[in-house]
């Protein structure tokens, strides 16, 4: 039995350390951000980390509604049934640039008035709004990745999606250096510059992924591009009703901590940019577990499509196990390293202060943290999507963050006091989704019996 978990996890981990670098990419992005905004000064960092903070709860939710594809994908190809597959990838683009041309329109009209309505300090509320009115532009673009990078996970082949995320980091970085600088005869835009950094790289990144899916053989026989189909609402439907429960459960999440990135916000500029600091860190940590997940979803997914209900129980179990034990070594690191850390990213004493005892409090929850989101890819995998919505909701927005609002703002302690709010979430979340996932993949080899 050991030797065959050994196998599997070799196997998860070699489908996964292209998604992980992937998102080590992302999180590249948002620390390049965040560090190049720090060297224009504390309102710029704050206004950033504000504005991304929104930026990325949007982004999440799309993002978790087109993780639906994944799982579909997989059963598809798992099944050898893999000519359907461009059937729900041309619907996903239709839908896409639908949304994000929907999502410009809102932003552009009502960001001053959230901005107002939310309570963001005036001394940095103009420089958020610089930055989304700008950063909004991408969204179009980075939706259709979205649907690229779901189809070529579900067939388990990830490395275009490393590729793309590695060509989106050097052009991130390299437009920010112009465009919030003012090089290479540009004006320097500061936070305004940031934001089209990112618009531009989301859209080169969709164009990238685009054409090596359209030009590289293995996805011929998946008819991507081989036929315009009309609206299909069957189809449609299917990804909607798979994929608004994960957007949920991952807006939740993801939602929170953008939620209290934003309430943070209104409690000034220096505890803004300390959170920012200690939040980009744990993201980094993050993106590891994450990519396991996503390879445990397609794992899994793929031995539920070939009628293999052992391996896909197997599979989920040895990425849970493993995402928790990469989150307890980043656990290690918070502990011996958060100094050293956070000095790349700012001077000033106080900030330096507040986010090393922000990381502390990171230390505590990060196995936690590791075993939901192993298990919440395990479940995806299963198409098990409606409980696993309810089991975040009630973590993260019935407990988790009435703790944090009560000690932030109605007792007003100090930001690590507010953290706390994420280990109760964390943790209970942590419980429960382990426990769905025995339940839900005992019965699927109860029924086969």
């Amino acid at each position: 039995m050991l030797k065959i978990r050994y196998q599997n996890a070799v196997s998860l981990l070699k489908l996964a350390t292209p998604l992980i670098i992937n998102n080590l990419a992302i999180a590249g992005i948002q620390f390049t951000d965040a560090v190049m905004s720090g060297r224009l000064g504390s309102r710029e960092l704050a206004a950033v980390a504000v504005g991304g903070s929104v930026w990325f709860l949007v982004f999440q939710f799309y993002n978790g509604l087109m993780m639906a594809i994944s799982p579909i994908v997989a059963r598809l190809y798992g099944a050898k049934q893999a000519a359907l597959i461009g059937r729900y990838t041309r619907q996903a683009c239709c839908l896409s640039l639908v949304a994000g041309i929907f999502v410009i329109f809102i932003m552009q009209t009502y960001v001053i008035s959230i901005m107002n309505i939310i309570g963001i300090d005036p001394e940095f509320r103009h420089l958020v709004v610089d930055y989304l009115k700008a950063i909004i532009f991408g969204a179009p673009g980075i939706f259709l990745f979205l649907v690229f990078r779901y189809t070529t996970e579900g067939i388990g082949y990830t490395r275009p999606v490393m590729y793309a995320s590695l060509i989106a980091l050097v052009l991130n970085v390299f437009f920010n250096y112009v465009f919030m600088f003012g090089n290479f005869g540009s004006p320097a835009l500061g936070v305004l510059g940031c934001g089209m950094a990112s618009a531009i790289s989301m859209w080169l990144v969709f164009c990238f992924l685009s054409l090596y899916v359209y030009f590289d053989s293995r996805y011929k026989h998946l008819n991507i591009f081989s036929l315009i189909s009309a609206f299909r609402l069957s189809i449609m439907q299917e990804i909607l009703r798979l994929g608004v429960p994960i957007s949920i459960t991952v807006t939740a999440e993801a939602g929170l901590f953008s939620a209290v990135s934003i309430m943070i916000g209104t409690l000034g500029t220096q505890i803004t940019g300390a959170h920012q600091i200690a939040l980009n860190v744990v993201t980094t940590m993050f993106m590891i577990p994450l990519g396991i997940s996503a390879a445990i979803t397609v794992k899994v997914g793929q031995a539920l499509g070939s009628k293999d209900m052992k391996t896909a129980r197997l599979s989920g179990s040895t990425g849970i196990i493993m995402c928790a034990f990469f989150m307890f070594l980043s656990a290690c690191c918070l502990l011996i390293f958060r100094q050293y850390i956070v000095n790349l990213y700012t001077t000033d004493i106080l900030i330096k202060e507040m986010a090393m005892s922000l990381l502390l409090v990171a230390a505590v929850f990060q196995i936690v943290d590791g075993i939901q989101i192993g298990a919440a890819g395990a479940l995806r995998g299963y198409k098990d999507t409606k409980i696993p919505m309810f089991i975040n909701i009630i973590s993260y927005w019935a407990l988790a963050f009435p703790l944090s609002y009560i000690v932030g703002i109605v007792y007003k302690l100090p930001p690590n006091y507010i953290w706390c709010g994420f280990i109760v979430g964390l943790s209970v979340a942590a419980c429960l989704l382990t426990w769905r996932f025995n339940r839900v993949s005992k019965k699927h080899i109860i029924q086969v019996v």
